[in-house]
């Protein structure tokens, strides 16, 4: 099967739109570009498939390339024969195609190669053909002291390795047993030795078990850290072993038994082949498929871990702008004072202070009159305040600024801080801002991801912004993939206005290297701005492929032509022109004209060229150009007097922005310094099964509080207002399996959570 059949069939679309994509991104174009650009040649298929189909043509290239490794690897040895190498074409998967490779791999000197060279294959060989031989009289035969086979035993040891090693390389074999620990195999973790002070996080995986294969992703990655760690010790059986009596065998034995076609019949060698099995299955075939499952187990994990966070990233970089508002950016702090930054319509820094409003120093009235002055003399509208350390203190502070002025008009919001100390210490903004000290730089960009956080945010390493799962325990060249395909998705999404975009942003829309972007601004520095998109033809290094790549994803505001501040792509304007003749309308004139604009058929506008869904994406544009996908602003309010998790009492409703949402349920900062969770099973009245449907990061929520632990620093919500607290479930129970399929679909609302799943959720690490 070609890999754009195989791309097909799992996707669920046709061969030949996978082909078209393919030879697409082959020839260099990009996934934003050929989604929005290229409807007509791929029939339609939308980034999310792109990228999905991306990522499958990585998995199945390497997969071939590797296939043909292995089979010049197998014809080397002269051992190809049709009927393996018929297995190795129709090889699927990694895994599948290691499995038929494993008895050809070149490896180091084995038991069972040493038994080989000393010629006791056809003892073995016969012993499993004919059980009805003496095992101890035919070994006495192959006794040969210069070939290090003393007696008898010791010639049916080697026997004994050859067949090990022969059912352990049983490709067939193999696959099976695999599948089978995977959905029958139980992974138990303890505590080991005298850590349980060390290890008090990792408390509820103490005494834990589960089958395998149902273990959510960031429980997996929590049990994986605690073994790093050395916290846990992680074991994976199978159940009715420990049920099993010596004599008995268990369920993996008996498929190795009836895979070689062994019986037992009390026959002379059946009891030592039956001791064969047995250590091939415990020795060689269970230690293997232990290591690999545990393996499989992380890899799902991490890339369910991935993403998660590459959803949150997605929701955090299109939350809500402020806008081009003049914006005074607050780094709260104690002791090092409020770090002060102003910057104005467009993101320039205007103007920096520091102020020591809270202790030692509890300049409050001078601070509140530097304030003032601030935003008097910038004609500022919004404060942005970091939600890190004495973030509350600060925001108490801009209440009183705004109780005390009302003549000045503003609004605080409290934003997250993340990221922004790493932005901070940067080169860009060393080189943005090179005399400005790094703790002020940290103060410009809290303003400006007010003002527009995608702009801000892509300036940063996106791992460091923390709105995943155990973002640190997972591949780091899968995340920055996965991450880096997000930022570039969300940028080209929104568009970039080429006159006031950073390197960083530019760097990010679809066709433009660092170097491209880096150029595009010394241009604009040199030149001034640009008027319409043919002048980025004469940008340095960047040709007519980069420009057909980029041009519908930058914008030039009050440009020569006023399509250039819409997303129509310049070889497009033809079907605009097209459209103006036959309407007899100035450009002015038609857009905007939605009543007029909807009496348009795209039909009557297409070619050979552009077909009817690029015709209706223009006449889209020409309606609302250059249209912001990103919803309304809208801000949390943080209730007065709530500042700490004491001042938390179970019952209270409260306001707060959703900061991060996992599988297991979305963490709510209601401002107290310390996210809160909603468990999944209390984000609705309803049952769910992705946190996703009902929340995103970002959303402004109402909550309920459950319960309150101080000293594990955790906060139980619920976004269920006619919750009581009062009806908390039993702590002494522990989570049980999800119940079927069919019972599932039948509730309308889920179960509180049990305590200890709130506990489990409440262990993943902040940072981590």
């Amino acid at each position: 099967m070609s890999i754009a059949q195989r791309i097909a069939d799992e996707l669920n679309i046709r061969v030949k739109q996978v082909e078209a994509a393919i030879g697409l991104l082959d020839e260099g174009a990009t996934v934003p570009f050929v989604a929005r650009y290229r409807k007509e040649v791929t029939d339609g298929l939308d980034d999310t498939q792109l990228r999905n189909l991306d990522e499958r043509l990585l998995y199945l290239r390497e997969l071939d390339e590797r296939r043909g490794a292995v089979l010049k690897s197998i014809e080397e040895q002269g051992k190809l024969t049709e009927e393996l190498k018929a297995a190795l074409l129709a090889a699927d998967t990694k895994t599948r195609l290691e499995d038929l490779y494993l008895p050809y791999k070149p490896k180091r000197r084995t038991k069972a190669q040493i038994a080989r060279e000393a010629g006791l294959e056809p003892l073995a060989h016969g012993l499993l053909a004919n059980p009805s031989l003496i095992p101890e009289q035919e070994a006495g035969s192959y006794i040969d002291i210069d070939k290090g086979v003393a007696d008898a035993e010791a010639a049916l040891d080697g026997a004994k390795q050859i067949l090990m090693e022969m059912f352990a390389e049983d490709a067939e074999l193999v696959g099976r047993l695999r599948e089978y620990l995977w959905e029958h195999g139980v992974l138990a973790a303890k505590v080991a030795d005298g850590k349980e002070q060390e290890g008090a996080k990792f408390s509820d995986y103490f005494d834990f078990s589960e089958t395998i294969h149902t273990i959510p992703s960031h429980r997996a990655l929590a049990l994986f850290r605690g073994r790093q760690e050395g916290i846990l010790n992680l074991e994976l059986f199978l159940p009715e072993d420990t049920a099993l009596k010596q004599s008995e065998i268990g369920v993996a034995e008996r498929m190795i038994t009836r895979q070689m076609g062994l019986r037992d019949e009390g026959r002379p060698a059946d009891k030592w082949l039956s001791d064969v099995v047995r250590w091939a299955w415990r020795i060689k075939i269970f230690t293997h498929l232990d290591t690999n499952l545990k393996s499989r187990l992380r890899e799902s994990a991490e890339e369910e871990a991935i993403k998660v966070f590459a959803r949150n990233m997605h929701d955090l970089l299109l939350a809500a702008p402020a806008g081009p508002r003049t914006t005074i950016g607050l780094d709260p702090g104690l002791r090092t004072g409020v770090k002060v930054a102003v910057v104005d319509a467009t993101g320039k820094l205007v103007d920096t202070a520091t102020i020591y409003p809270h202790v030692p120093k509890k300049q409050w009235d001078p601070s509140l009159h530097l304030l003032a002055d601030l935003a008097q003399k910038h004609k500022a509208d919004l404060i942005s305040i970091g939600n890190g350390t004495a973030s509350r203190e600060t925001d108490k502070l801009a209440a009183d600024l705004i109780k005390r002025h009302p003549e000045l008009r503003l609004t605080k919001i409290m934003v997250s801080e993340a990221g922004a100390s790493v932005y901070s210490a940067s080169a860009f903004a060393a080189n943005e801002f090179p005399d400005l000290d790094v703790s002020l730089r940290g103060a410009v960009s809290i303003a400006r991801r007010l003002q527009d956080p995608l702009a801000e945010l892509v300036k940063i390493d996106p791992k460091s912004i923390g709105v995943g799962q155990y973002q640190h325990d997972v591949s780091q060249v899968k995340l920055a993939r996965q991450l880096d395909a997000v930022v570039e998705d969300c940028v080209n999404a929104v568009g970039v206005d080429i006159n006031t975009a950073s390197v960083p942003l530019l760097n990010r829309v679809a066709g433009l290297s660092a170097l491209m972007a880096a150029n595009v601004v010394s241009y604009r520095d040199e030149h001034g701005a640009f008027k319409n998109r043919k002048q980025i033809l004469k940008v340095s290094r960047l040709g007519e492929k980069a420009f057909e790549q980029c041009a519908g994803f930058l914008r030039i505001m009050k440009g020569d032509n006023p399509l250039d501040a819409s997303a129509v792509h310049p070889e497009a304007y033809p079907v605009v022109e097209r459209i103006l003749a036959k309407t007899k309308r100035e450009m002015g004139a038609l857009i905007g004209d939605t009543k007029f604009l909807n009496t348009l058929a795209a039909n009557d506008f297409t070619d050979e060229k552009f077909g009817q869904p690029t015709v209706q994406d223009i006449i889209s544009e020409l309606d609302k150009p250059g249209r912001d996908p990103r919803p309304e602003f809208k801000t949390a309010e943080f209730r007065e007097g709530i500042e700490a998790l004491k001042d938390l009492q179970s019952g209270m409703t409260l306001e707060g922005v959703v900061t991060n949402v996992t599988n297991f349920g979305a963490f709510v900062d209601i401002g107290v310094h310390q996210d809160g969770l909603v468990h999944i099973s209390a984000l609705a009245d309803k049952f769910i099964k992705d946190p996703h449907e009902v929340v995103k990061a970002g959303d402004v929520v109402k909550v309920k509080v459950m319960d309150v632990d101080i000293k594990r620093k955790r906060i139980g919500l619920t976004m269920r207002l006619s919750d009581d607290p009062r009806n908390k479930p039993d702590s002494s129970k522990k989570e049980q399996p999800s119940s079927s399929p069919q019972q599932r679909k039948s509730k309308t609302r889920q179960e509180p959570a049990p305590r200890g799943a709130m506990a489990e959720a409440f262990a993943k690490l902040r940072k981590g």
